[in-house]
C-alpha cells in the first residue's frame, strides 16, 4: 500500500551547465543567469529491427470431400460424462510473461524482497544483455490491479523550485509504496535548485519539461523533450512536448532538431505536426522516447541529448526507464553501471530500448542516469548506486 504523501518534496542527475536563456526571457518573468546539471546517459543508436517480409498466404483446403450418404450411428442411451462436482480452478499467473520466450533468461527474485502484491513481480536480468555484462532488474505491475504514482517537486515554467530533493528512500519512507525508481531530470545553481523535466499527478501539473538547450549559449535550440502520460481514459503514450509561458503542447512526433542543423523556430500547435493541447492524468518527463507505437525510437538526436551538454546517450551508463506492454503491464527498468559491479559498465539508451522491446514494451521513455539510478523494492535497493550512496532526485516513480 502506498500512504499519500504529506507536503512536497523534491530530485538531481549527472551534471552540465545551462546558463540561462535569455531568449526565454521572452515568455517567463526576468530570471538570474543559472547554470544547470542535468544527468549521464549513454547509447548509440543500432540499425531499427527489420520486419518480417509479407508472410505467405495460407494455402486453401481443397474442395470438401463428397458427403457421406451413410448418416453416422447415434448411440441411443449414451453414457453421461462424469463431471468432477468441484473441478480445480486453472492456476492464475498474476502477471504473465510478456511475449512467449522474452523473460526466459530472465530470473524471478519477487521472493528476495519480502511479500510483494500478487500482481507484481521483480526480475533480474541474465548475466549479459545487449552483449555486455549486465546487472539489471525489472518490476513488473499488472495495471489492471496496480497503481502508478509519482512524487516531485513543485516549480513554474521559470524550473526554480523551494521544494527540497529527496532521496528514494525518503520517498519510500513516507509513501510505504512497493517500488520507488528515481524520475526525470534536474539541477543546481549554487544554493537554487531546478527540475528540468515535466510531473504531473491526480491531473495537476507539477513541472515543465525544460525547452531550450545550446552548446555554446549563443545559438539556442528549442527541443520537444520526452514525456511518459497516462490519459485520463487509462491509455499510456510515450510523446513529445513543449511549454512557452502561455502554452503547453504535446505531439506524436518529436521537432526535426539537430545540433549539425540551424536552430529550429519555437515549437507551436502547428510545429511539430499533430500538436495539441498537453493533457495527462499521470506523467513523467525525462528523454529520450525510447519506443513509439511498438516500434525503436530512441529520439535522443532529435532532443538535442547528444553533444558536450547531454546525457552520452551512445556511451555506457547506469539507466532508469519506464515502459508499458500492449497487455497493460508496467515495467520499471533500471541497470547498473561504472563498474560498480566488476566488469559492468552499463547500457546505451539503444540498448535500454531493445531490451524493453525484448520484454513487449510498446511505449517506453529513459529517465535520469548515472548517479541518480536507483530501484528500491520494499525500500530495498537492487543495483549498488553509481555514486556509492542514493542521491537526492527531484521526482520519483512508484508502483503500489
Amino acid at each position: 500500500m502506498c500512504l499519500g504523501l504529506m507536503g512536497v518534496f523534491a530530485s538531481c542527475g549527472d551534471t552540465y551547465e545551462y546558463p540561462w536563456n535569455s531568449e526565454w526571457d521572452k515568455f517567463t518573468p526576468e530570471q538570474e543567469d543559472t547554470t544547470v546539471t542535468e544527468p549521464t546517459d549513454t547509447t548509440q543508436t543500432p540499425e531499427p529491427p527489420v520486419e518480417d517480409p509479407d508472410p505467405e498466404p495460407p494455402v486453401e483446403d481443397p474442395e470438401p470431400p463428397a458427403e457421406d450418404p451413410e448418416p453416422p450411428v447415434e448411440d441411443p442411451d449414451p453414457e453421461p460424462p462424469v463431471e468432477d462436482p468441484t473441478p480445480e480452478p486453472p492456476a492464475e499467473d498474476p502477471v504473465p510473461g510478456p511475449e512467449a520466450g522474452s523473460f526466459e533468461n530472465w530470473t524471478d527474485v519477487s521472493a528476495d524482497y519480502g511479500e510483494l502484491p500478487s500482481y507484481l513481480k521483480v526480475y533480474r536480468s541474465p548475466e549479459q544483455l545487449e552483449g555486455k555484462n549486465a546487472v539489471a532488474y525489472v518490476a513488473v505491475a499488472d495495471m489492471a490491479s496496480a497503481e502508478w504514482d509519482i512524487w516531485s517537486v513543485r516549480s513554474d515554467r521559470s524550473a526554480e523550485t523551494a521544494d527540497a530533493f529527496m532521496t528514494p528512500s525518503d520517498v519510500y519512507d513516507e509513501t510505504s509504496c512497493a517500488v520507488v525508481i528515481n524520475g526525470g531530470y534536474f539541477y543546481y545553481s549554487g544554493s537554487k535548485r531546478y527540475t528540468s523535466s515535466l510531473a504531473v499527478k491526480d491531473s495537476e501539473l507539477l513541472a515543465y519539461n525544460i525547452n531550450y538547450a545550446s552548446q555554446d549559449w549563443v545559438t539556442m535550440y528549442y527541443p520537444t523533450r520526452a514525456a511518459f502520460v497516462q490519459y485520463a481514459d487509462g491509455s499510456y503514450d510515450a510523446c513529445w512536448t513543449y511549454a512557452t509561458w502561455n502554452n503547453h503542447f504535446m505531439y506524436p512526433v518529436p521537432a526535426d532538431n539537430s545540433w549539425d542543423k540551424q536552430p529550429l523556430g519555437i515549437p507551436s500547435l502547428d510545429s511539430p505536426e499533430g500538436g495539441r493541447v498537453f493533457e495527462a492524468e499521470t506523467a513523467v518527463g525525462g528523454g529520450p522516447v525510447l519506443i513509439n507505437d511498438g516500434k525503436f525510437t530512441d529520439s535522443y538526436v532529435q532532443e538535442l541529448f547528444d553533444g558536450p551538454t547531454g546525457i552520452g546517450p551512445d556511451t555506457n551508463q547506469p539507466r532508469t526507464a519506464v515502459g508499458v506492454t500492449a497487455d497493460g503491464r508496467m515495467i520499471f527498468f533500471v541497470c547498473e553501471g561504472r563498474e560498480m559491479t566488476s566488469g559492468v559498465f552499463g547500457l546505451t539508451t539503444a540498448d535500454v530500448a531493445n531490451v524493453l522491446l525484448d520484454l513487449g514494451c510498446v511505449e517506453a521513455m529513459n529517465l535520469d542516469g548515472g548517479g541518480s539510478s536507483c530501484m528500491l523494492v520494499n525500500g530495498k535497493e537492487t543495483i549498488k548506486v553509481s555514486d556509492g550512496s542514493q542521491r537526492a532526485v527531484a521526482s520519483t516513480l512508484m508502483l503500489k
